[in-house]
């Protein structure tokens, strides 16, 4: 149970959240543990990892979706990764399954010992949270309860309709330069774990909630991942919140009453019962 003398998040005041260091190797990554103040018995733990472009986002950029996913019912562990340029992939995703495994190991430390463990993140941390569940499957690494994908970034040729309508596209856009420095070079966008919405096998992995939004730019490539997921034999729920919602922008803003966040917030809870061990 946190002490009542850490911060409130300044979203919800039902969540604090706390300085939580992982240590990964001779590294030690600097996150934040969120709770709710009334910590449910059944509780699972969520790795969440913030999101931006790649080459942006920091632990506070991320504290909205962190504190949806408390009060959606979990505690959360919120960590940074390295940026790209200067970290291309796959490091930042190398770094996360690192502090996967460790908080795996450590998962008393936080929740009882058969609690749930989830992968979580919006746009660039969707898709290391979307590519850490691929590496859970193929390294038989720790058993995930489920992928929890707020508007993720998929697909690195930014084509889509919703992407085409918003009048962003593969050049002179914040997303573009994230994925040019995220993958360094264009013949990276064929492997999976980087641009998951190419992968070829999707059978075996954890149940999937993925929300999109009417107006988010990046809503075709995250239905496009769910039908495939779909097609797979994943367990896969699809959200689409109504426009307007102002998303991405929305990750900026807190999960207050009738935002987008406090609808998704509704759409987690329910993906936490669902998946919870019988």
């Amino acid at each position: 149970m946190l002490a009542p003398s850490v911060p409130e998040s300044r979203y919800r005041r039902a969540v604090f959240w706390r300085e939580q260091s992982v240590q990964v190797g001779r590294d030690k990554l600097a996150g934040r543990l969120y709770a709710p103040a009334s910590v449910p018995d059944e509780a699972g733990l969520v790795v969440h990892l913030h999101g931006g472009t790649f080459d942006s986002g920091t632990l506070a950029s991320g504290e909205a979706v962190a504190t949806t996913l408390a009060e959606a019912g979990a505690i959360v562990i919120s960590l940074p990764y390295p940026l790209a340029p200067a970290n291309p992939f796959p490091q930042a995703l190398e770094a996360s399954y690192a502090a996967l495994e460790k908080i795996a190991r450590d998962k008393a430390r936080w929740v009882g010992k058969t609690a749930p463990l989830y992968v979580a993140g919006e746009e660039a941390g969707g898709n290391l949270a979307a590519a850490l569940a691929m590496m859970a499957r193929d390294r038989h690494g720790p058993p995930l309860a489920g992928q929890i994908l707020f508007s993720p970034m998929l697909d690195s040729c930014l084509g889509t309709y919703s992407f085409r309508n918003a009048e962003a596209g593969p050049v002179g856009c914040r997303w573009a330069d994230g994925w040019h420095a995220y993958l360094g070079s264009p013949e990276k966008a064929a492997h999976p774990y980087a641009a998951p919405v190419n992968a070829v096998r999707l059978t075996g992995l954890a149940p999937a909630l993925i929300v999109t939004a009417e107006d988010d730019l990046l809503r075709d490539e995250s239905i496009n991942y769910a039908h495939r997921l779909k097609a797979a034999g994943v367990d896969t729920t699809i959200r689409v919140v109504g426009g307007p919602s102002r998303w991405p922008d929305a990750f900026a803003e807190g999960p207050c009453d009738g935002t987008c966040l406090c609808a998704a917030c509704h759409h987690v809870s329910e993906f936490f019962t669902a998946t919870a061990p019988s």
